[in-house]
């Protein structure tokens, strides 16, 4: 693999094939013809920049790799587009927001990314977090999904005979296997994952909500869902109609504008988000710890 990575960071992009059972390397076709990559100086800086935007993935991989192209990029610049950069750094920030940290994490998301390339099941030990207890799983690995700060791997559990999603950072170990496995054709990547308000998977449901004026300004400025749907209402208020998952990270969200928004529909929303503001009221309102 030492050897793989030299021929790559020597500029020879490789491709991964099975042949035979067996995993075989080679150039990308027509790499000896591919003109050198000219860049404008702007482009150069925003790969320079963009750097931030990789910082949740410090020790893996692919961070590894990205930032070695964005250094060759960085050595690209004349002095003059690194004056620009610095510049721009003093003007132009970027916050991660709350985010997870994969550098422990090394040598598993090595291993799954490897299963992943030559289409090898593998057996892991997870830790359940609605459970609260180590599980032994057999996973066909489909694909790694960063979203919202946090790297998940996508595949089919065969413990749990169905497609699941799990957190990178509770794989406790990975042991890859010879057993071969093909994603079903009917497996939509986009399908499985669009119902999440972010990552969290559950019946959907249609919700409609009620935003208050202070906080219906605020929240038709984002896109928090595909599916999401605005209309104004008289008094500066804002209704929105949403298909998502019904999930506790649903009832999290709502809780998040307080008392700026009102659930219309459904009514077991409604009776979730109100029994979770009584148990935080409760929760905070006595003087014990």
């Amino acid at each position: 693999r030492r050897d793989l990575d030299a021929i790559e960071s020597a500029g020879y992009p490789l491709l991964t094939e099975r042949v035979d059972g067996r995993t075989r390397w080679k150039l990308l076709d027509g790499v000896r013809q591919v003109p050198s990559l000219r860049l404008s100086p702007t482009e150069l800086m925003a790969l320079t920049l963009s750097r931030r935007l990789i910082a949740p993935l410090e020790g893996t991989a692919l961070h590894a790799s990205l930032q070695s192209a964005l250094t060759k990029a960085s050595a690209a610049l004349p002095p003059e587009g690194l004056v620009l950069v610095q510049q721009l750094e003093g003007t132009f920030s970027v916050g991660l927001g709350p985010h997870k940290r994969y550098k422990r994490h090394r040598e598993i998301v090595e291993r799954v990314t490897q299963a992943i390339a030559e289409k090898k099941r593998i057996q892991m030990r997870y830790d359940s977090a609605s459970r609260g207890r180590i599980t032994r799983r057999e996973v066909d690995p489909y694909r790694l999904w960063y979203a919202s700060g946090g790297l998940y791997l996508i595949g089919y559990c065969h413990l749990r005979n169905e497609p699941r999603m799990f957190a990178v950072e509770r794989i406790k170990s990975v042991t890859p296997t010879d057993l071969p496995y093909q994603i079903p054709l009917h497996f939509d990547f986009e399908a499985f994952v669009e119902d999440s308000l972010t990552v969290v998977r559950g019946p959907r449901i249609k919700v409609e909500l009620i935003f208050e004026k202070g906080t219906a300004a605020w929240a038709k400025d984002r896109v928090w869902h595909p599916s999401q749907q605005l209309t104004r209402v008289p008094g500066g208020k804002l209704r929105m109609t949403i298909t998502i998952a019904d999930s506790r990270e649903l009832v999290g969200w709502i809780l998040s504008f307080g008392s700026g928004v009102r659930v219309v529909r459904p009514n077991g929303l409604r009776v979730a988000v109100v029994e979770e503001a009584d148990a935080i009221l409760r929760r905070n309102s006595g003087s014990t710890l």
